[in-house]
């Protein structure tokens, strides 16, 4: 039976995992979904459309799935859904969708922590990490294994690739490729993300194609368009290479930093 304090309110048409821990002053609204394992500290709320797996852990003041900040939303029923093993520290706000039935949506292992904010149709990948106060507006999309560090600020619609590294306090106007670390307002380049890509167990003769890969892209003074064309000649194919050149295609060609030169045949 799941242990739930006397003092929280947990709205009966919510679906509560047998071994949940919900504490005093917590809010659990109508049609809320927790799975096996959660612990919900103090005056959490879990409101209504949150849907939450197994083995999560949301600290005191935390609010998932408040209502959607965008003026385009007009009170449809929408969803943020949190996957397993998050820990979501204290203060934190999910909203949820400004669509009919769609998501925000919170991978697997990640670790947001205190006064972050995730905007409505954003999607955080696994294994990420949100520094203190992290922003991100709506409609965001972060790649797998990345690292956003405190005080960052991803603008609406902004996709960043996996494995990446955003220094502190920095402003993403655009979307960010994987490997890379950036920093710097206005932000910029600032090299390979080395140190977590061999934690992450990428090889050096790999990490040594990725920095060649974005020696072309940031460092070469051509344009985007050029650069991909060097990169597909100069460099060993490899899956790292492949996604490094379709993320690129994939957002025709607009990255952050970039001041694009007209495109070349």
């Amino acid at each position: 039976m799941a242990t739930i304090s006397n003092l929280a309110f947990v709205h009966p048409e919510a679906k509560i995992a047998d071994d949940v821990i919900i504490e005093p002053f917590a809010y659990v609204g109508k049609d809320v979904v927790i799975g096996k394992g959660c612990h919900i500290h103090p005056h959490a709320s879990i409101l209504t459309g949150a849907i939450i797996g197994e083995n999560n852990e949301i600290f005191e003041g935390a609010v998932i799935a408040a209502n959607p900040q965008d003026f385009r939303w007009k009170g449809e029923m929408s969803y943020v859904e949190i996957g397993n093993n998050n820990k979501i520290r204290e203060q934190v706000i999910i909203n949820r969708s400004i669509f009919k039935d769609g998501k925000t949506k919170i991978g697997n292992d990640s670790f947001i922590m205190a006064q972050s904010h995730i905007g409505h149709d954003s999607e955080i990948g696994d294994k990420c990490v949100l520094g203190n106060a992290v922003k991100i507006a709506g409609d965001v999309k972060i790649g797998n294994f990345s690292i956003l560090s405190s005080h960052a600020l991803v603008h609406e619609k902004c996709q960043i690739g996996e494995w990446v590294l955003i220094k502190g306090g920095c402003r993403v106007n655009g979307n960010v490729p994987p490997f890379v670390v950036m920093a710097h307002n206005p932000i910029e380049y600032f090299g390979v993300n080395a140190f977590v890509l061999k934690r992450g167990n990428k090889s050096d003769a790999i990490i040594d194609d990725i920095a060649k890969c974005y020696r072309h892209v940031y460092q070469t003074s051509t344009s985007v368009f050029n650069a991909m064309r060097r990169i597909y000649e100069d460099v060993d194919q490899s899956p790292e290479r492949d996604q490094v050149i379709a993320f690129i295609k994939d957002h025709d060609l607009k990255l952050a930093a970039i001041p694009l030169a007209d495109q070349e045949d």
